[in-house]
């Protein structure tokens, strides 16, 4: 039996009522063919330029060549967790106490395996597989460019089966094309989710458009797998703030965003008469991808609190009122802040984005991994504790997990 997805009648409902309104906001042209960052948070000026080049020169040289002198010394990764997942499966007393709940792993920087609560004792929940990257370096070769400073913490072969591939956009620490060409080889096979201008990305892969969704913000479809209980959910690709480009020719040409996954709250029913049904609890996730939330317009200071901020999380709030029982929001890759604040949060602007998408439990993600810009390696969970603190969250509820850990989370808490 094989995966199937649809458009619901309310999904397309609401797409039409979109398409009434005109030529979206985000789009450069009459056709999705290049796109924008429509708000005053983002200021494209500021993304980096010749000046930057040359303050970033050493750290663009070490990540090319792999050299040592401004890595991650071996005493700062030794602080970073790692364990071989084992996914919330192994032990049955507490396979059976995680079943109504969301488990998340962290495979490292934006790649997490979440398993929606399960319906079904015995069966799994839905899976969704978000960014997967297991290459050693985020590059179009394998020879030059950022190299991992901590490894994957298991092997492709070991990711147990998924029904949904979910990428945020097209650079290279995001969408991979030896993992994705891997995983979309398997049996049963999964479908994968990504933005508008990745079609001709997916048909390179030789993955038909059956099994290939590239969406606009808000667009929305229901995924079947006959292998989860229950056996479907809803996937939504929503705004964020960021840019695209794996060339010199191509940036903007697709889009970017996030994305939001809701489990069915249906009964389900089983065709075996000794497993045990029940109504599992309507569980929402978001994944923020990649994205920044303001643009500061200095490296010596974070910008007074009167900046513009990026409205499309409230938005995304405001849409899903009753909140995230999970959010994956990003959290690294932010110095030097000038140049790199339009496109990447720094942990004062994730806590914002926490709140402003009503979360209530939330990891940082989008570090630990590879060396991409100028802040120490361990500096961002950090500032996402200090950060927390300074916003009243209340301790735990937004955090980090070591790379392969299996965090448990309730749905419907507070």
């Amino acid at each position: 039996m094989s995966i199937e997805v649809s458009e619901t009648p309310a999904q397309a409902s609401a797409r039409e009522e979109r398409q009434k309104a005109g030529q979206p906001a985000h789009w450069l042209h009459s056709k999705p063919t290049e796109f924008h960052n429509p708000w005053p948070s983002f200021r494209s000026n500021q993304l980096p330029g010749f000046k930057d080049a040359v303050t970033m020169l050493p750290y663009m040289f070490s990540m090319l060549t792999n050299s040592s002198s401004v890595l991650p010394d071996k005493e700062t990764v030794a602080k970073i967790p790692i364990q071989k997942p084992t996914w919330g499966v192994g032990d049955s007393k507490l396979v059976a106490e995680n079943a109504g709940k969301i488990k998340a792993t962290w495979l490292g920087h934006a790649c997490f395996l979440v398993e929606l609560p399960s319906a079904t004792a015995g069966v799994r929940g839905p899976r969704i597989l978000f960014d997967p990257v297991f290459s050693d370096r985020c590059s179009p070769n394998q020879w030059m460019g950022p190299k991992r400073y901590t490894p994957p913490p298991c092997a492709l072969e070991d990711i147990p089966e998924i029904d949904a591939i979910v990428i945020s956009h097209n650079h290279y620490d995001h969408m991979d094309t030896t993992s994705l060409t891997n995983l979309l080889a398997r049996t049963p096979a999964p479908h994968v989710f990504a933005p508008l201008g990745n079609e001709s990305y997916f048909e390179g892969l030789s993955i038909p458009a059956s099994r290939a969704h590239c969406l606009d913000w808000w667009d929305a479809r229901r995924v079947t797998s006959p292998a989860a209980s229950p056996t479907t959910f809803d996937i939504t690709f929503t705004p964020g703030q960021h840019f695209t480009g794996r060339g010199l020719r191509d940036r903007f040409k697709s889009l970017w965003g996030g994305w939001v996954v809701e489990s069915s709250s249906s009964p389900q029913t089983s065709s075996s008469s000794s497993a045990e049904n029940t109504t599992p609890p309507a569980a929402r996730i978001y994944f923020g991808g990649d994205t920044g939330y303001r643009s500061v317009p200095s490296d010596t200071d974070d910008g007074p609190d009167t900046l513009p901020v990026c409205p499309a999380f409230k938005e995304i709030g405001a849409h899903f009122a009753s909140g995230f029982d999970f959010a994956m929001i990003p959290i690294g890759a932010y110095q030097p802040r000038r140049a790199m604040s339009p496109v990447h949060c720094a942990p004062r602007d994730s806590v914002a984005l926490f709140q402003d998408i009503r979360a209530r439990r939330a990891l940082g993600m989008h570090w630990g991994a590879w060396f991409l810009t100028t802040e120490h390696a361990l500096e961002p969970p950090r500032l996402l504790k200090e950060e927390c603190k300074k916003r009243g969250i209340e301790e735990g509820a937004f955090g980090v997990c070591g790379i392969g850990e299996t965090v448990v989370f309730e749905v419907g808490g507070v």
